[in-house]
């Protein structure tokens, strides 16, 4: 039987990877151009990688070669998204690659959460396990990577990176920027984002603008400064955050030793995060590595859906809305960018979109908090979604379910401190449990102690 050595690599010429335009449109554009619509239409780009080139290895050995390559320490394979360079960026030298090991993330295997909720075969994909504590590394990793190589290149304008963020984007961008030795310009909603989240960028040395705005501000003001193309565009209408982001779907899949899950639930707010997994599933598909799609689902917080209405009404139009204060803040958005890539993720898996109250997704964190995890408010909004879909009999007890933890629970310690405390607005803490003072006395302890273990 052959085999394939890690550092092996199938040939791929850089014109065979490029920007095309998501809608259609004629016209291919180098991926180290800085562009991040359609000059014709305006639409999205997407990194589109020729077929052909990437059949040369069969189904077997791609397999073969990505598993030969996790976690090693040949440069720059270690990393989860590099190990799989010739579905992100073939072109790129290795010199070029920024890289801090992401990806490679753990799958949680959330037996008595799982039972809990009658769906035994549960597990949780702890992206938040990450060297800035969220999956927004895998986009960042590709995309700084790639201006590092811009950078280089004779005549390039590009002189700093820059983006809009309610927090974990910001953080990602910060520290591979930081790496790389690249400015970093950060857009941030005044007052909106965790003490925890904005001290990572300011830690960084990142050039931290908080805007008396919401996100959708801070986009639209992001958007106007990159257009001085000194300044290079960060945010996940950037195509190239998507080609690191995709990788975590391929990733469950490796993990499953190469089966497929039947659910996908991720919470969403911009957009790109599903559009992603949905690309790397469409590229696994096209390679006859996989043979069906897992049905993805978009978790969004209520207060901030307009993803879920869209969807309410058979995606006819897009709906924005002016997303109001929710506990989730990082997917706190009401007019996502990546709305028309969600739309086909969500419609080629016969997906679903689905919304969590505050106290909903509050509750659901805590309750995964009491088996062992540790969620953030988004991972709770997930864990919410999931309970109304086994609740309504679409998720079946024997299916395998994941849900993608998009960031550390650490990040969000004024979240925890508070529903704890039974201080979150308009709620009641079902899973509270504050700490007990008690005087300096063994027999009060004990007397504690009998209390609550009834004994």
């Amino acid at each position: 039987m052959s085999t394939v050595t890690p550092s092996e690599q199938a040939t791929v010429e850089t014109d065979q990877t490029y920007f095309r335009c998501f809608a259609g449109c004629d016209g291919k554009h180098s991926i180290y151009d800085v562009i991040y619509t359609c000059p014709q239409c305006g639409s999205l780009l997407e990194v589109y990688h020729e077929r052909e080139p990437l059949r040369r290895l069969n189904p077997y050995k791609w397999q073969q070669l990505l598993d030969s390559r996790a976690s090693t320490t040949t440069w720059p394979y270690g990393s989860g998204v590099w190990a799989m360079r010739e579905w992100v960026v073939p072109s790129l030298r290795n010199e070029n690659v920024v890289s801090m090991c992401e990806g490679n993330t753990n799958l949680f295997w959330a037996e008595r959460l799982g039972r809990q909720l009658g769906v035994p075969d549960l597990w949780i994909k702890l992206c938040g396990n990450s060297h800035t504590g969220s999956f927004k590394d895998l986009g960042m990793t590709v995309l700084v990577s790639v201006v590092k190589q811009m950078m280089g290149m004779p005549g390039n304008p590009v002189k700093a990176v820059a983006c809009a963020s309610t927090g974990d984007t910001s953080a990602a961008l910060a520290a591979y920027a930081a790496y790389a030795g690249i400015p970093a310009i950060i857009f941030l909603p005044a007052g909106k984002v965790s003490t925890a989240q904005l001290i990572q960028p300011v830690s960084n040395g990142a050039h931290v603008l908080a805007l008396d705005t919401d996100f959708d501000g801070c986009m639209k003001v992001v958007k106007e400064v990159t257009k001085d193309q000194s300044i290079y565009l960060a945010n996940s209408m950037n195509s190239l955050r998507i080609e690191g982001q995709k990788t975590v779907g391929i990733e469950i899949v490796k993990q499953f030793d190469w089966e497929v899950p039947d659910w996908i639930i991720i919470p969403v707010g911009n957009l790109g995060n599903i559009s992603a997994l949905h690309k790397g599933f469409k590229l696994m598909m096209d390679l006859g590595i996989i043979n069906t799609m897992p049905r993805l689902v978009a978790a969004q917080a209520a207060k901030a859906d307009p993803f879920y209405q869209s969807y309410k009404n058979g995606f006819s139009d897009k709906i924005a809305v002016t997303a109001g204060e929710t506990l989730a803040n990082a997917i706190r958005i009401g007019d996502p960018v990546s709305y028309h890539k969600a739309v086909k993720a969500v419609q080629e898996t016969d997906g679903v979109v689905e919304q969590a109250t505050e106290a909903e997704l509050a509750e659901a964190a805590a309750e995964a908090d009491r088996t062992g995890m540790y969620c953030c408010p988004h991972t709770g909004v997930a864990l919410a979604v999931l309970k109304k879909l086994v609740k309504s009999g679409q998720i079946k007890k024997n299916q395998r379910t994941i849900v993608i933890s998009t960031a550390h629970g650490l990040k969000f310690t004024d979240f925890k401190v508070r529903y704890h405390e039974s201080k979150l607005d308009d709620m009641v803490s079902q899973h509270a449990n504050p700490p007990t003072y008690l005087p300096n006395d063994a027999d009060a302890v004990k007397e504690e102690i009998a209390k609550r273990l009834g004994i």
